[in-house]
């Protein structure tokens, strides 16, 4: 029996767009493809290991013709909308208690305050899950296993009563592995909001 249900935060409740952000940066820096350094970079970010002055420092030192905000830009441009009708889909949830909700993000720092800036019901959003955890904030990110044993001892939970959503293959791969039911959402088809109707097999 599923009692806990994990969700991703991107192309699950917040829109994004993966490949308008990647080209808008490789615009940006005049370049065909990310260096290794930079994709090393932006993973320690996501894990808190660097600040964001760290991170835009490394950003200036390698693209001294960038401004700081032309950076922030860049970075927050796969950011886009959070449609109402999935908070409401969430607080719905929350307000049934028929499951434990838990969040499990990759994200960062300056994603976060962007959205805590431009998506006006953010601590709305966040005070429907039992447990709300951030990459950069537990320093493990998805697909490592860690990650995903971590949720699981801290929460006191069986693999097989849980259920995670997420829009990326690799992760929900390795959830599957530990014995985790997944639903790798298709989000420019599927919607969260319709996860009991998709997965109904389950619930």
């Amino acid at each position: 029996m599923i009692d806990t249900l994990i969700f991703d935060f991107g192309d699950v409740f917040i829109n994004l767009d993966k490949q308008g952000a990647m080209q808008n940066a490789l615009n940006l820096f005049k370049m065909d493809t990310f260096d290794e350094d930079m994709l090393k970079t932006n993973i320690l970010y996501e894990v808190g290991n660097i600040s964001t002055e760290a991170f835009i420092d490394f950003y200036k030192s390698k693209f001294p013709y960038l401004e700081t905000h032309q950076i922030t830009e860049a970075w927050n441009f796969i950011l886009k909308d959070f449609p109402k009708y999935r908070l409401e889909f969430i607080q719905q949830l929350a307000k049934e208690n028929r499951f434990k909700l838990i969040l499990l993000s990759n994200t960062n720092a300056m994603h976060i305050d962007f959205i805590k800036t431009n998506i006006s019901f953010y601590e709305d959003f966040k005070e429907c899950f039992h447990q709300f955890y951030l990459s950069q904030e537990i320093q493990l990110r998805k697909p490592n296993k860690d990650i995903f044993d971590f949720v699981l001892e801290s929460n006191n939970l069986k693999p097989e009563s849980c259920f995670f959503i997420d829009d990326t293959k690799e992760n929900t791969d390795m959830a599957l592995s530990l014995g985790i039911n997944v639903w790798n959402i298709d989000e420019t088809r599927e919607d969260v909001i319709n996860l009991f109707n998709l997965n109904n097999t389950l619930f």
